[in-house]
């Protein structure tokens, strides 16, 4: 499989930042990793416009259940994907937090998802009192088990762990327990999709940063990184995928 660094710029950017990606479209023509940013409703168009006919793929933060309608400031996932996405971010813990989003609706989005023809991120990953009380395991298993929809294509999917606790603090769980959950996650694929579940891409996500991609990198089922903070200047994220091509 081909591994992939995707960065989040949740609620930040503005025209002024799309000198970023154009200096990461520069500095990176032709990486081994897939290299994906996933910038605001609205910048997506601009970006494509700054990353076009270089190596950077595009992709939204997150997207509606239903394809068109009354639905007042929320984006479909056609109208991300004609603004030039390929991917789309889903579940992230805080559209779970601040939007009180359940597995059911990841699942439901992640449908219109595929229907559009873009790729979900599947964002799973558990709270600092659910890791404290040893409930990691299941909480993840639970949440792969109810937001990745029924029929979903493997080759189509992408599911990213991000521990609540690790994202934006500057903490990151133990390499032994970002292996731990990485395993358990690949098993639970494994059991659902067979042995198409191997090639399903997992993502760990909170706190990654050029200082410790390397060594998160180099673990068994790590297939790339879901970067937030880091992803916004095109020499941090740079440097996380030059990590990522190089292990």
């Amino acid at each position: 499989m081909r591994r992939l660094a995707a960065g989040n710029w949740k609620m930040n950017g503005d025209g002024a930042a799309l000198a970023e990606v154009r200096a990461l479209v520069a500095s990176h023509p032709d990486p081994v990793c897939e290299m994906l940013l996933c910038p605001p409703a609205t910048l997506l168009s601009r970006a494509a416009g700054a990353a076009a006919g270089g190596a950077l793929a595009l992709g939204g933060q997150d997207c509606h259940p239903r394809p068109s309608g009354a639905h007042t400031g929320d984006v479909s996932a056609a109208m991300l994907r004609e603004a030039g996405a390929t991917y789309v971010i889903l579940g992230h813990s805080e559209r779970r937090a601040d939007h009180g989003e359940d597995d059911a609706l990841v699942a439901a989005k992640a449908s219109a998802a595929l229907a559009a023809g873009l790729i979900p991120i599947v964002c799973l990953g558990e709270t600092e009192g659910q890791r404290d009380a040893g409930e990691t395991l299941d909480v993840v298993a639970a949440q792969l088990d109810g937001s990745v929809p029924d029929g979903a294509p493997p080759d189509r999917l992408v599911i990213a762990y991000e521990p609540v606790w690790a994202i934006g603090t500057g903490r990151t769980p133990t390499l032994p327990q970002i292996t731990q959950v990485h395993a358990h996650l690949r098993a639970r694929l494994c059991d659902r999709f067979g042995a198409a579940g191997s090639g399903i891409r997992i993502l760990y996500g909170g706190s990654v940063k050029p200082d410790n991609a390397a060594a998160i990198f180099a673990l068994r089922d790590v297939d790339g990184a879901l970067v937030g903070g880091a992803s916004l200047r095109a020499a941090d994220f740079g440097a996380i995928v030059a990590a990522l091509d190089a292990a």
